[in-house]
Order: structure tokens, then C-alpha cells, then sequence
């Protein structure tokens, strides 16, 4: 960039990074990996971005980075959808499955399991090591007799898929965020790796930011700006000449302002109509005023504009 003015602009920065940030950072190393970003991730050029002035361009970023981040949200939701249709089917088979009296004593057990633990670790809690080691050993030796039944009952004919198996275990649920099997009541610590982990603070950073961007174009001040610039489509869509004016009214006045103590005069090109002129003194409301002096030559009988002086200098029309 030697040599050249940096321009956000230009092709080779990414528009993700400039917005907000770039989701193919988000996901490395993980199933949801999008792969390495071809584009520069330029903090120069972020910055200049995100003190740019609104643009058609800015805009379409903005709106490229919303319409991405929308789909892969959109794509998660849906194995979310699955997961969960999975799971009530899962949990149908096992309630129609008929119980034999092995798996019985094998449920039977593993609730004392699980009660077991759950008391080692309150007394752990508690402080009381004694008891929790003895909670611990009680457990242990209960897994063993009941790993044993089980291989017993294999030998004998009888068999359950591991998956069942697991579900009449521990019951199971799916991450609302990013889509994963998780265990209802599990351990405090994996609870807090699986909310730590890359792809779950990836997927939580996609739905802030796409929530942050729809409540920000949805807030009053959004909504009539858009309000405005459909005005201003609609009349470029059905007058001939005023409306290539109204496009060369806003590209000059941003194009020339340079300031903000500078007056605007529009006068029309007319049989030199005066009654057309109109000055603008609050440069920052130019677009919106001018504008509004369009929708006034539309409503008379004048076509087109003459002359927009600014600073001295007439820009013809």
C-alpha cells in the first residue's frame, strides 16, 4: 500500500472484518471450520470504514455480512431441529421397547449410580472428604456389578445398542445455540467447557451480531431514513427527467460539501422561474431538504433544474 491513500473500498479487504468481524474466524479447528478467509483483515481499513459516512457500498456490506451470518444461523437452526426430532424418537422406541428383568436391574443400578455421585458431590462441597471418598468407592463398586450383569445378559442373548443404552443413562438435550448433544444435569465443569468451547461462542457471536444489526435498522431513526430513500426510488422510477436530477442533486451535494457553513442554492432552469429557488443553510440536512425541493418541482409544473450553485460555483444540470 506504498505509495497509495488507503481505500476501504478496495477489493482485496474483507467486508466481514470491516462491518464486524469475520465468521471464518470464528470456527477453526472445529466441524463448523469455514476455512481460511482469502480476503485482509486491515484494522486501518476498519477503522475508515466505520468512520465512513452512509454509502450505497457501506450499505451492501452491511447487508452481505447480515445475509451471510443469517444463513449459517439459519443452517445450525435447523440441526438443531433435528437433533431434537432425533431425540423424541429415540425416547419413543424406548418406551415401546419391552423391559426384561436384566435391563431392570440394569436401570435399577444406574440410578444408585447417580445418586451416589450426586451425594459425593455435595459432601465434597460440604468439606466432608471422609464421606465423599466413601460415596465414591460405593459407586465404583455398583459400575463394576453392573457392568458385569450386562456382559452376563450379552452372553445369554440378550443385547442393547449403545445408543440406548446411553439414553436410559443420562438424558440428553440440544444446545439451543449451536446444535449440540449435550447431558441434562451434567457436570458444572464440561457444562462450562462446552460454553467456552470455539463453536458454541462462535454461533452465540453470529446471533448477537445479526440481532444487534436487525434492532439497529428497525429503530425509528432506520425506519425513516428508509422511508426516504423509498420516496426517493419511487420518484426516480416515475419522472422522466426529475428524477436523473434527484440522482445528480445527491451525488453533487456529496460530492461538493466540504463544510458546514456553506449555503445551497437551487434554482430552476425553467424560463427562469425564480419562484423555484430555495437556499439550504444546515448543510448536515442538505440531502433531506433538497429532496424535499424535488418533491416541490415535481408537484408544479417545472421538469427539470437548472443550476445548483455551491460556494460561487454553478453545477448545471
Amino acid at each position: 500500500m506504498k505509495g497509495k491513500a488507503l481505500n476501504w473500498e478496495d477489493e482485496e479487504f474483507c467486508t466481514f472484518f470491516m462491518v464486524k468481524f469475520c465468521p471464518h474466524d470464528l470456527f477453526v479447528n472445529t466441524r463448523a471450520d469455514l476455512g481460511q478467509c482469502g480476503k485482509l483483515h486491515d484494522e486501518e481499513a476498519k477503522r475508515l470504514f466505520e468512520q465512513s459516512k452512509p454509502t450505497r457500498k457501506k450499505i451492501q456490506y452491511e447487508d452481505d455480512f447480515l445475509r451471510f451470518c443469517s444463513n449459517m444461523i439459519n443452517e445450525v437452526d435447523r440441526k438443531i431441529m433435528k437433533g431434537k426430532q432425533r431425540l423424541l424418537l429415540m425416547n419413543s422406541k424406548l418406551e415401546g421397547r419391552p423391559v426384561s428383568k436384566q435391563q431392570e436391574q440394569v436401570n435399577t443400578m444406574t440410578e444408585k449410580i447417580n445418586k451416589l455421585l450426586r451425594e459425593a458431590e455435595e459432601a465434597g462441597i460440604r468439606g466432608d472428604v471422609d464421606q465423599a471418598q466413601s460415596l465414591m468407592q460405593m459407586s465404583d463398586q455398583l459400575k463394576e456389578e453392573k457392568d458385569e450383569l450386562v456382559k452376563q445378559a450379552e452372553t445369554n442373548g440378550w443385547s442393547v445398542t449403545a445408543e440406548i443404552a446411553a439414553a436410559q443413562e443420562k438424558q440428553m438435550e440440544v444446545c439451543e445455540v449451536c446444535g449440540a448433544f449435550l447431558i441434562v444435569g451434567d457436570a458444572q465443569q464440561r457444562i462450562d467447557d462446552h460454553l467456552t468451547g470455539k463453536q458454541h461462542l462462535g454461533y452465540s457471536k453470529l446471533r448477537q451480531a445479526v440481532e444487534e444489526m436487525e434492532a439497529k435498522r428497525h429503530s425509528p431513526v432506520k425506519v425513516e431514513e428508509r422511508r426516504r430513500d423509498d420516496d426517493r426510488k419511487d420518484r426516480n422510477g416515475t419522472t422522466g427527467s426529475t428524477a436523473a436530477v434527484a440522482v445528480a442533486l445527491e451525488t453533487i451535494i456529496d460530492d461538493a460539501i466540504t463544510d458546514e457553513t456553506t449555503g445551497i442554492a437551487i434554482t430552476s432552469g425553467t424560463d427562469g422561474d425564480a419562484g423555484a429557488a430555495m437556499e439550504v443553510v444546515d448543510t448536515k440536512a442538505a440531502n433531506a431538504i433538497v429532496i424535499t425541493s424535488v418533491k416541490l418541482f415535481q408537484k408544479s409544473t417545472i421538469s427539470a433544474i437548472g443550476a445548483i450553485t455551491h460556494a460561487g460555483v454553478s453545477y448545471h444540470v
